[in-house]
């Protein structure tokens, strides 16, 4: 071998030493810091969202991750749906009649920040005077009182579904 071609192969692995060293460090400070949260839409249209305002009043989100605002409500209404363990313990949602979508996403209802819940996990959803749960296709599945939901199920008071390390329970 020419001694180029050792210099050239030297430079390569030490290029690739560096491109790992870079990539380990990139990982270390997502874990340290998080997530980057970017704001959603405040700037965006303002006329048209001024004019919508006045028409309805728009959810806004709390501190705990949790949409709240005017929800309108049947005369059938359960009454809300609890966190009872994970990260949000203690966190309620009033229900009404609009389905509440749960997961990652910060488009979600109800926003778990948690590695073993997927981006849109499940949905808990009226229909015909009762609520059901629905998985929406999450990696590490949802779980209905131990057992795994794979169709959409009824959620009655009293059930506690699990996903990830988060356990919500329906109460009146």
């Amino acid at each position: 071998m020419s001694e180029l071609s050792i210099t050239v192969l030297r430079f390569g692995f030490l290029i690739l030493l560096w491109a790992l060293v870079l990539s380990s460090i990139a990982v270390l400070r997502a874990d340290l810091y998080g997530t980057r949260v970017t704001s959603r839409g405040k700037g965006r249209n303002k006329r048209r969202d001024d004019a919508r305002a006045d028409k309805v009043a728009a959810p806004s989100r709390s501190a705990t991750g949790v949409r709240t605002g005017s929800i309108s409500t049947s005369s059938k209404a359960v009454g809300h749906l609890a966190v009872i363990s994970g990260p949000l313990k203690g966190t309620t949602i009033p229900l009404g009649t609009a389905p509440i979508l749960i997961g990652r996403s910060p488009t979600c209802t109800l926003v778990i920040d948690d590695d073993y819940c997927s981006a849109k996990h499940c949905r808990i959803f009226p229909e015909n005077d009762e609520w059901r749960i629905e998985d929406l296709g999450s990696t590490n599945g949802t779980f209905l009182d131990n057992q795994r939901v794979s169709d959409p199920m009824p959620f009655k008071r009293g059930d506690s579904v699990r996903l990830g390390a988060t356990a919500l329970e329906l109460r009146s």
